[in-house]
């Protein structure tokens, strides 16, 4: 089990305005706060209003309804005076949730030539004291052992939620898939040494093939991203030299290298309702203001949507304005930050509503210019003329200025729209890692680390270099030193703070390399795909598979500190 050590606290503040209860919340998911709160108080849904101001982080602490409800009670109880419930460090680790902590049990049959036969699948998911997302968790990554790689007969999956005394699991980055990934990506590598073939090439002999297609999800593999990952990696890392450079070493400090697939999904559709709503209202000096119930909460958003509007509207990206803070009584509905779902699922509202608004632009246009809308377009934030060289006819703020005022005419321009997501998309990719191990001392130390994303058409760069490398760092932590400890017999918290508790810093981290494969996802609106959870997946497996290649000895558990290397590298000799 890990936490997300988000920078802000769990906070939210509530009071009572003309008989309706407000709460302000960190929170990614407000209009399913507002559901929450009515119904465990008993209240009309109207009679709550919940507004999110920008928030400093949440990984997926913050997608349940943690502390709104009670703070909406208490202010009810005070009569309406303010409620303010702001978490300390040490309550966030055992009071929120944490990431569940699983034991996943492999057994494969396979051919003397690597290919798989038959496979089963058995894991046991730490759910702790209480349900919140429960059996969804451990049932994501029985979709990557289903569909990562493929055998030739039959599979078996049996999995169970476990309730114990300890933390609540929840949602954090990567759902259920880095637990998976992890015990696959071993299982894996271990059969690769086990018949002496080439790790990668045993991945690709088994691998998801190109155009396979889910029965249930029906997404479809529609490009050979995995071996356009791997190639980038496999490059950087230098793999080929080094794998044989490090192949037979002795001495107590050696070094490996390793590598790890991953398998995601955009978004969680046909699981649960993916809904987004958009609203964009044109003032009047041409530029535009949009809302959504998707949330900011550090990962840049906001900034996506803005570029979205400019590029499908036809407008300069300064003369869009997202408004970043999201408020029940105003803001249309959105299922809220998660599942790597916002700019796949948001996009198709904001491409939807745009067009609505384009479309209505260009109709005035024509009545005020008195030409065709066919022969008009909307560009850089200008009406021109398309049937004579994109002749500039009037700017847009011209226009809605004419359009507001007009004694004939008068017309506030907006758009809204609702779009259902119902198609899902595959996010691919691999890390490749360099360790040095110091035997006698049982530590690894990570030398250098590359993530490698097909996540479709990158739509900001800078940003998606940014999410990649939080991801990278997560991963880093979770493999090598993040782990809350417990009293076995109590299950007491021991390590509830940030001194204790080994979080990955930038003292622990080598230079963090990201690369990308950009294939248009055809399912989306804009080409992209999930970028926000899946950077997290691979680092651990990759690290682990890099430890073996060094040692020779096959660690299972994670993370790979001393206390767990140690008896490991006694056990095979090395000590």
């Amino acid at each position: 089990m890990v936490q997300h050590c988000h920078i802000e606290p769990v906070v939210s503040f509530a009071y009572m305005e003309s008989g309706r209860v407000v709460v302000v919340s960190s929170t990614q998911i407000p209009h399913i706060v507002r559901r929450i709160v009515a119904q465990a108080l008993g209240l009309p849904w109207g009679k709550v209003r919940i507004i999110k101001p920008y928030i400093g982080g949440g990984f997926g602490n913050k997608q349940d309804a943690l502390y709104e409800p009670l703070n909406a009670f208490m202010t009810m109880q005070l009569g309406g005076r303010p409620v303010k419930l702001e978490l300390s460090r040490e309550e966030i680790f055992f009071a929120t949730r944490v990431r569940h902590g699983e034991k996943i049990h492999l057994t494969s049959y396979i051919r003397p030539n690597g290919r798989l036969v038959a496979r089963k699948y058995r894991s046991y998911s730490n759910q702790g004291a209480y349900g919140s997302h429960g059996h969804s968790i451990a049932a994501k990554g029985t979709n990557v052992f289903r569909q990562l790689y493929q055998d030739e007969k039959a599979r078996q999956v049996d999995i169970f939620t476990v309730y114990t005394n300890t933390a609540t699991a929840g949602a954090m980055r990567g759902y259920g898939v880095p637990q998976a990934v992890f015990a696959i990506e071993s299982h894996i590598e271990d059969m690769a040494r086990t018949l002496n073939l080439d790790p990668i090439e045993f991945r690709f002999m088994n691998l998801m093939p190109l155009g396979f297609t889910d029965p249930f999800s029906k997404n479809v593999n529609y490009f050979d991203s995995f071996r356009q990952c791997v190639e980038k990696g496999k490059a950087y890392i230098k793999w080929d030299e080094k794998r044989n450079r490090y192949q037979k070493q002795s001495g107590p400090v050696r070094r490996g290298v390793g590598m790890s697939l991953f398998w995601y999904n955009t978004a969680v559709w046909p699981i649960s309702i993916e809904v987004s709503s958009c609203r964009m209202v044109l003032n009047q000096d041409g530029s535009v203001q949009i809302q959504l119930g998707e949330t900011e909460i550090g990962q840049g958003a906001d900034t996506v949507f803005a570029q979205m509007t400019s590029a499908t509207l036809g407008i300069p990206f300064e003369n869009v304005h997202v408004i970043g803070t999201q408020d029940t009584d105003i803001t249309p509905f959105g299922t809220g930050a998660y599942g790597s779902r916002q700019s796949y699922v948001g996009g198709m509202a904001v491409q939807k509503t745009a067009l609505m608004l384009k479309e209505k632009i260009l109709r005035l246009a024509s009545e005020h210019t008195r030409m065709l809308v066919s022969n008009l377009d909307l560009v850089d934030g200008v009406i021109v003329l398309t049937s004579y060289n994109n002749k500039a006819l009037l700017s847009l703020g011209e226009l809605a200025t004419e359009v507001l005022y007009s004694p004939v005419h008068a017309e506030h321009l907006t758009a809204e729209s609702t779009m259902q997501a119902k198609s899902n998309a595959y996010s691919f990719g691999c890390a490749f890692a360099e360790i040095e191990v110091d035997i006698p001392l049982a530590k690894v130390k990570l030398l250098d680390i590359i993530n490698v994303h097909d996540c479709g058409r990158l739509l900001n760069p800078q940003l998606a270099q940014a999410q990649v490398h939080g991801g990278m760092s997560m991963a880093i932590g979770y493999g090598l030193t993040e782990q809350l400890r417990y009293d076995e017999h109590t299950g007491k918290l021991l390590n509830g703070n940030l001194l204790d508790y080994k979080l990955s810093t930038i003292m622990d981290h080598p230079h963090l390399e990201t690369a990308f494969v950009e294939n248009y996802e055809p399912t989306s609106a804009y080409g992209s795909k999930a970028l926000g959870e899946p950077p997290t997946v691979p680092g651990a497996p990759a690290i682990r598979n890099a430890l073996l290649h060094a040692t020779g000895v096959g660690v299972n558990k994670i993370p790979l500190s001393p206390h767990l290397l140690f008896p490991a590298f006694k056990e095979a000799g090395l000590i």
